[in-house]
This record gives C-alpha cells, sequence and structure tokens, in this order.
C-alpha cells in the first residue's frame, strides 16, 4: 500500500496548481512556435505564388500588362501582408505572453480593407457592403479607442 501513497502523493504533487500552469505554459509557447513555423512555410509558399503570377503577366502579357486584373494581384499582395501580421501576433505572444489586442485589430482591418479592394461590385448587394461598412467602422472605432487608451511612451 506505501507504492500506493506515493504514486498518490507524486500525482498530487504533479498536479498542484504551479506545476500544471509550468505545463500548460510549455504546451502553449510549443504550439506558438509550431504556429509560427508553419506561418512562414505559408508566407514564403505566398511569396513564390506570387512571383510566379507576377513573372506569368509580364511574360505572357497578349493585351496590357496583366492578364489577370490589377485588384487580383492587389489581393495576392494583401495576403501576405495579413499573414506577416499574424506571424507578428504570434511572435508577440511568444515575447511577451500577451495578445496585443492593438495588433490583432490592425490585422482585421487590413483583412476587411482587402475584402473591400478586391470585392467585385457587380456580384455583391448592397447589404454585403453595409457590413462591410459597419465592421470598418467598428475596428477603427475599437483602434482609436485602443490607441488612445495606452498611455503614450517617449520615443
Amino acid at each position: 500500500m506505501s507504492w500506493l501513497r506515493k504514486l498518490s502523493r507524486r500525482v498530487a504533487v504533479g498536479l498542484s496548481d504551479s506545476n500544471f500552469l509550468q505545463v500548460i505554459s510549455g504546451i502553449e509557447t510549443l504550439v506558438s512556435k509550431l504556429l509560427s513555423i508553419l506561418m512562414v512555410v505559408v508566407i514564403l509558399v505566398a511569396v513564390y505564388d506570387l512571383f510566379v503570377i507576377l513573372i506569368q503577366d509580364i511574360l505572357n502579357a497578349p493585351i496590357g500588362f496583366f492578364t489577370r486584373t490589377l485588384f487580383e494581384v492587389f489581393g495576392l499582395f494583401l495576403n501576405i501582408l495579413i499573414a506577416l501580421e499574424l506571424l507578428e501576433n504570434i511572435t508577440a505572444y511568444l515575447r511577451k505572453h500577451v495578445i496585443q489586442v492593438e495588433l490583432v485589430i490592425v490585422t482585421s482591418l487590413i483583412a476587411v480593407a482587402r475584402k473591400f479592394i478586391i470585392l467585385d461590385l457587380q456580384k455583391t448587394g448592397g447589404i454585403d457592403l453595409i457590413g462591410l461598412a459597419i465592421a470598418i467602422l467598428g475596428l477603427s472605432i475599437s483602434y482609436w479607442i485602443i490607441r488612445n487608451a495606452q498611455p503614450r511612451q517617449p520615443h
């Protein structure tokens, strides 16, 4: 029976609040690092894809400069920018172990702006435009509030 008591004590010590939080913190760090690596892979593939598309359009341009609409190319650039912002969010979390709300709002603004920029007005209804406008307004107000709520740091 003494081995059962020793085992139960070890389990109790292992499940203590400090040890449990340490394990959770380690898992969070591991997942964040894995997400960072995967995001770098996604960014590199997206940059390669953009490079190939641009080269194809430049070399095979029968009429005009681009065979694709310029909005599609802008969309690809903005996708990469959004991915970089997501990577910044992840690395900021790794540095400080805090989700930075300002970065999340900026990333969201870029994503909504991307949607608005590549929007096909021929296929989009008024309710979609109103929804995007409300999203942009809400995110802009949120960003303004967060920016003005934080104390200014001297440069």
